[in-house]
């Protein structure tokens, strides 16, 4: 089927290209800038001027009188200078409607060439908790796995723990400096853990002589002797199983829980492959790659320290190696906070010399912080960061105490209303973070996040519920939906905004930007919303009119749960308000 009206518009406009001989790489259409005049433009005889040496409105005026000859279009006028605006007729957007419907993804296609993604996001640290700063790696990247999936993409997400650096070594020795030695580290869970790492951290910062035991102790893991290896191997179990709990609650799914212990062996076949390309030296003790500085200055990366233990970037080159060798990936994309992002061009620029990703496309999607009402960085009360757990119980509150309890319900038990609550706070944290550009910050505002009006998670969930009772309502008066037959300003309106679908699921898969997905739900609910304030289902002039309306509203209720899925939210089946 025609995977959308834009597309159908752009088919058309192909075979008038070809049948005139002009190039057809012009022939694209967009959504209208003044819906007011058209549905749809045309901007290619502009550019098609020089290249024809035409006066551009006399292209334009050859295509124009093409398009009139088809009736699936209402009208066609040529304005300015050469725009092409074109008019869709009712009859073909209740046709495209109707395919539409008859479609589970709605007329969005999949990608012409399908390949493997390879994503980076969560990023925790063994022994420390999950805090505000993790929350949109973790909620980017979750959606943008979906929405790739959706395109027909396959999909390896990985955690990539930080469980292999100096503050292991920390811990451990922390852990014998109060134990005298590490037979007791097994019986630690992670509250003790966090606690080792934290005076084990402020101890580092004073004395030398402590970073230096830890330095030699994080060697003695990384060489696997025994004692101290088997201790780190419990250390990291205890934090995964930590984070595990809270993804699990964020409904965030990583296919792999890799780490940077991972990338150890790896990073001695990187080391070797720098030398035998002649890219690595020595540089006071250190081995270093040298980059080439263009309009700015840039560090040199380096693999292996002056102690002889290697440096973080190097593990990321190696992870990067075993992605492409072992993963197969086509392409890797990273959801690590922007401030990394001279890093992971070092790592890529090093990737690329060293030839172990031909033709894999790397890129780095770099995200804002979470910010307070101050502009800085969201802390608690008391100017500590604000764990992710934390945030996650604050909305919870907050949304509890805007729902009946249960005893002041009919048909609803304690636990639904528990679970009510969990859907809506994950929901407004999660499009209170994708609402944002990905690489703008934002205020995380608890007054704001979770309200039933404007531009929130809860309010599209409640435009979802709305549309389920509207539904259930029409299956109770034995009201099938039926063609789509256009017989207002606003029905017309709403099939045109369903009919963007498409054009938004692509962009946002393009330009790799969950918030497009997030833009449209909200503008597609406020039509949807306007839609049915002046045309009632129930007491529609008609049978087929009623029949035409509830098609076009249980499509969006549809579209509207496909898309809050691809964001990562789940939409309840009711929603209660006190």
């Amino acid at each position: 089927m025609n995977s959308g009206l834009e597309n159908s518009i752009n088919q058309k406009m192909e075979r008038i290209f070809d049948q005139l001989g002009l190039d057809a790489k012009y022939a694209a259409v967009k959504v209208s800038d003044r819906p007011d005049l058209s549905d749809f433009q045309c901007n290619g005889a502009l550019a098609l001027a020089k290249q024809e040496r035409k006066n551009p409105r006399e292209i334009a005026s050859l295509i124009a009188a093409e398009l009139e000859k088809d009736s699936d279009l209402a009208k066609i006028s040529v304005d300015g200078p050469g725009f092409i605006n074109m008019t869709v007729a009712d009859a073909f957007i209740g046709k495209v409607m109707d395919q539409a419907a008859a479609d589970s993804r709605f007329g969005v296609e999949k990608v012409e060439n399908p390949h493997t993604v390879v994503l980076d996001y969560g990023g925790p640290n063994v022994a420390k908790a999950l805090h505000v700063g993790h929350l949109r790696s973790a909620v980017i990247g979750e959606s943008f796995r979906r929405i790739e999936n959706f395109v027909g993409n396959t999909t390896i997400s990985d955690v990539h723990f930080g469980d292999w650096g100096t503050p292991m070594g920390m811990i451990l020795s922390e852990i014998i400096r109060q134990d005298g030695s590490l037979a007791k580290v097994e019986t630690y869970d992670i509250a003790a853990i966090s606690e080792f790492y934290k005076k084990a951290n402020a101890r580092c910062k004073e004395d030398e002589s402590a970073k230096e035991n830890a330095r030699q102790i994080t060697n003695q893991i990384q060489n696997k002797v025994p004692e101290y290896y088997q201790a780190w191997q419990h250390l990291r179990r205890v934090s995964v199983e930590a984070v595990k709990k809270l993804y699990d609650e964020l409904d965030t799914h990583f296919d792999l829980w890799l780490g940077e212990s991972d990338a150890h062996e790896p990073s001695f076949e990187v080391v070797k492959l720098a030398a035998d390309k002649g890219i690595s030296e020595i540089d006071d003790g250190a081995t270093i790659i040298r980059l080439e500085e263009t309009n700015k200055p840039k560090p040199p990366v380096i693999l292996v320290k002056s102690d002889g233990s290697f440096a973080y970037q190097v593990t990321d080159v190696a992870t990067i190696l075993t992605r492409v060798r072992d993963l197969h990936a086509d392409e890797i994309v990273y959801f690590v906070d922007q401030r990394q992002a001279l890093h992971f061009e070092q790592v890529f620029e090093v990737a690329q010399k060293l030839g172990i990703a031909p033709g894999v496309e790397m890129t780095h999607r770099g995200f804002g912080t979470v910010n307070g009402a101050d502009g800085k960085p969201f802390k608690t009360r008391d100017g500590g960061v604000m764990t992710l757990e934390n945030l996650i119980q604050m909305s919870k509150d907050k949304v509890r105490d805007s729902l009946p309890k249960a005893e002041e319900t009919e048909g609803y038990t304690a636990e639904e209303i528990e679970k009510m609550v969990s859907q809506i706070a994950i929901g407004a944290i999660k499009y209170q973070d994708l609402k944002n550009n990905t690489a703008s910050g934002y205020v995380f505002d608890l007054d704001d996040f979770a309200k039933f009006e404007g531009k929130t998670g809860p309010y599209i969930q409640y435009a979802i519920a709305r549309i389920n009772s509207i539904l259930r309502k029409a299956a109770e008066a034995g009201i099938s939906e039926g063609p789509v037959r256009l017989t207002n300003k606003e029905e017309r309106d709403l099939a045109l905004k369903i009919a963007q679908l498409n054009a938004v699921v692509m962009r946002a898969h393009t330009e790799k930007e969950p918030s497009i997905i997030s833009d449209y739900v909200y503008g597609l609910a406020q039509v949807f919303s306007g839609f049915y304030n002046v045309s009632p289902i129930m007491s529609a002039e008609t049978p087929e009119i009623a029949a035409s309306r509830l098609r076009l509203a249980r499509m969006v209720r549809d579209i509207l749960k496909l898309l809050l899925d691809l964001l990562g939210i789940e939409a309840p089946e009711v929603m209660l308000k006190k």
